[in-house]
């Protein structure tokens, strides 16, 4: 099960890598949300998926999960989400001043200087 999950990790890497190196604004947006994923996919991977107990500790118990992926996880799924609220604003910010999402066409060159 790990190397599935590890293969997915790394298919959805090679996905943000691919969208985030086009010319659009948006699948940059879209990229930066796969590589999110795939960083939480990758960090629940390593905390390993064995075992059905619960991560809660009390009298008695034996076995448990840790908690601390699931935490982390829980953590860069909020960060991600504001930090992706927050790329959308910007990309259409600069949509709304620049009128084109191609990044080729925003940067400065000789015509324009």
């Amino acid at each position: 099960m790990e190397l599935l999950m590890a293969v997915t990790a790394g298919l959805l890497f090679t996905a943000a890598i691919y969208l985030i190196l086009s010319r659009s604004l948006i699948k940059v947006v879209l990229g930066t949300g796969l590589l999110s994923h795939g960083a939480h996919l990758f960090i629940l991977t390593m905390g390993g998926l064995g075992g059905d107990a619960p991560p809660v500790l009390a009298d008695g118990v034996d076995s448990f999960a840790d908690p601390l992926p699931q935490a982390l996880i829980l953590t860069a799924i909020v960060i991600s989400f504001g930090v992706t609220a927050f790329i959308l604003v910007l990309a259409y910010r600069t949509y709304a001043v620049h009128k084109t999402d191609d990044l080729s066409l925003m940067k400065g060159n000789d015509e324009h200087d």
